[in-house]
């Protein structure tokens, strides 16, 4: 099982701040799990389908599209941020 968290704009889109989604090999990248999730169609694909920028951190650690995933793993996608 891994723990989803949506962050940001994310959430307000989703209307969810997570989930727990079961793993399997379809899942098995970031990019693994961005392809499953967009396969649910609206809202997902407009959230999460590349086009949006979108920041990933896999176990609290920053992470791009080909970092492996696991059984356990916390994912977490926002929205870059800005301060000033």
């Amino acid at each position: 099982m891994m723990q989803i968290i949506y962050f940001g704009r994310l959430r307000e889109q989703l209307q969810s701040s997570g989930e727990k989604l079961e793993y399997s090999a379809k899942s098995g990248s970031v990019r693994g799990l961005l392809e499953q999730l967009c396969q649910r169609g609206e809202p997902w694909a407009s959230a999460l389908d590349g086009r949006a920028t979108v920041l990933v951190a896999v176990n609290q650690e920053m992470a791009g599209a080909e970092t492996a995933l696991a059984d356990g793993d916390e994912v977490a996608f926002f929205p870059p941020v800005t301060g000033g």
